[in-house]
Formats: C-alpha cells, sequence, structure tokens
C-alpha cells in the first residue's frame, strides 16, 4: 500500500517542490496551506506521517501538534524558519518526533520521513490517524470519550446517556449522512422501531445543549427525509 503524507505549510513553492520529492520514493502527499485547514484533513484522512511547519495562519504549528495528539500518533516532522533552541524543545515536548530548520537539504528531508514511517509502520504496529480517539474537537465543541464530558468553551454540558451516545456517533461519522433507522440501531441496539419522533426529541434537546443557535445548528444538520449528518465544515 502506497504510504500518504500531510504537508501543513504555507509557503505553496515549497509544500509542490517536497511533492515531487516524496513521490519519488513513491509517497503521495497532500497539502494544507493554514493550521485550520491542516488540522481538519488530519482528523479526517489516513496518512502515514504528518509535516507540520510552525508558523502557520490560523493557528500555529504547536497548536496543531496539541490537537493532533488528543486524537492520534501519527509521526509529526516540525518544520521552522527559526534556529532558536527553544522551538525545537517546545515542539519535542508538545508530541513532535522529528524536527528539521529551514532551510534544509531535501535530501535530508527525505531520509527523516522515511525512517519516520518505518519506524511508525514497523515498530508501533501499524498504528493509525484514523483509530478510535480518547476527544473529538470540532471548533468550540469537545467531546471526552473516557470521562463522557462534552464541553462547549470553557463551558461543561450535562448530557444524559442516550444524548451523548447520539452525539459522539453522529461527530465520529463527521460529514457522513445517518438515517434515523442507522442512528436508532446503533444507539438502542435493537431493531428499529419507526420511532422518529424520539430520536427527533433527543435531537432537538442536544441541540439545544450544543449549537450556538438552536434553530440554525452549526454541528448537527437535518437532511431532509434522510436523517442527520453532523457537518463537516466545523
Amino acid at each position: 500500500m502506497q504510504n500518504n503524507i500531510l504537508i501543513i505549510d504555507d509557503d505553496m513553492g515549497l509544500c509542490q517542490l517536497l511533492k515531487k520529492c516524496v513521490e519519488k520514493e513513491n509517497i503521495s502527499a497532500e497539502f494544507a496551506y493554514t493550521g485550520t485547514d491542516g488540522l481538519k484533513l488530519a482528523l479526517q484522512g489516513n496518512y502515514q506521517l504528518i509535516v507540520l511547519d510552525v508558523m502557520l495562519p490560523e493557528m500555529d504549528g504547536f497548536q496543531v501538534l496539541e490537537r493532533i495528539r488528543s486524537f492520534s500518533a501519527v509521526p509529526v516532522l516540525m518544520l521552522t524558519a527559526k534556529t532558536a533552541s527553544t522551538d525545537k524543545v517546545n515542539g519535542l515536548r508538545s508530541g513532535a518526533d522529528d524536527y528539521l530548520t529551514k532551510p534544509f537539504d531535501v535530501e535530508e528531508f527525505i531520509a527523516r520521513i522515511l525512517s519516520l514511517i518505518r519506524r511508525y509502520t514497523t515498530l508501533n504496529n501499524n498504528i493509525s490517524v484514523s483509530e478510535e480517539p480518547h476527544r473529538l474537537s470540532f471548533q468550540k465543541l469537545t467531546i471526552d470519550l473516557d470521562t463522557r464530558i462534552v464541553h462547549i468553551g470553557d463551558k461543561q454540558v450535562e448530557l444524559h446517556a442516550k444524548e451523548f451516545d447520539i452525539l459522539h456517533y453522529l461527530a465520529k461519522n463527521q460529514g457522513r449522512i445517518l438515517t434515523k433507522q442507522q442512528i436508532y440501531e446503533e444507539i438502542w441496539q435493537e431493531p428499529y422501531a419507526y420511532d422518529d419522533n424520539n430520536i427527533m426529541g433527543y435531537i432537538s434537546k442536544l441541540r439545544k445543549q450544543i449549537e450556538p443557535d438552536p434553530n440554525n445548528p452549526t454541528y448537527i444538520q437535518t437532511v431532509k427525509g434522510v436523517g442527520y449528518r453532523f457537518s463537516r465544515e466545523v
């Protein structure tokens, strides 16, 4: 299977150069030019390595790395134009696996990523970014799967068991349309009873708890005549 890496860097020219270089090693590459877009791709995709620049628009590399480490053990190679040793220390302490200072030699870059991918796939039993995370984060919404606690910003939201289960099921299938039957059978663990009002009631309560404007939902979207979808845009 071909390895796939994610490059998060606002230097478009560098991204194109690195893409050409890794393709010669039979590695495919995807790009994101902002921290926010990079985090979305990291959450949704299956990568064997993430190359992450420190200086990024919207979210800096350290913030992105912290969020990535909340749901994935994928190797991260950090890039920076700075030479300060504190940046290297901060990156490694935050969970980076390796570090390169710009400008760097392309051959050294290739050697580093091949080593990280080999170590990740061979020694770590093929752990992938698609594994079930311990925490899901979307804009101001955070879902902690270990404690079953939900936060909107700094505010803790009290959800009943079924409300939490529905939210988790929708969120982990972000962007996918789920029918009422799928939701019912997943959450209640029994054949669908055509009790649409029950599901609609739980969705309504959930929206009142987590949505900034329950009448114009940000997170849980209705797909008319089909079911619900957790927004891909958050």
